[in-house]
C-alpha cells in the first residue's frame, strides 16, 4: 500500500488521537502526542512528506492500513 502524499499535520494528530494517543502540548508547528511510553512529534504544518509519515507510523508502532479509516 502506497503512503499518501496529502495529509496534513492536523489530520494526522486527529487521527492518531483516536487511535488512542494524548496531545500533550505543541512547541512552533510541532504536535507532541503520547500513548503508553510512546512519544511522537508530528509537523502541524502543510502537507506532511511520505518519509515523514512513514517514520512517524514507525515511531508510533501504527500500520498504515490502521491508520487510513481514522483520516477520512
Amino acid at each position: 500500500m502506497k503512503i499518501p502524499r496529502d495529509i496534513s499535520g492536523e489530520s494526522l494528530c486527529r487521527a492518531l488521537t483516536r487511535l488512542g494517543y494524548v496531545r500533550m502540548g505543541q512547541t512552533d508547528s510541532h504536535v507532541k502526542l503520547k500513548s503508553g511510553s510512546l512519544t511522537v512529534t508530528v509537523p502541524a504544518h502543510g502537507s506532511i512528506a511520505p518519509g515523514t509519515l512513514a517514520n512517524i507510523l514507525r515511531q508510533s508502532n501504527v500500520n498504515l492500513k490502521d491508520l487510513l479509516p481514522h483520516l477520512r
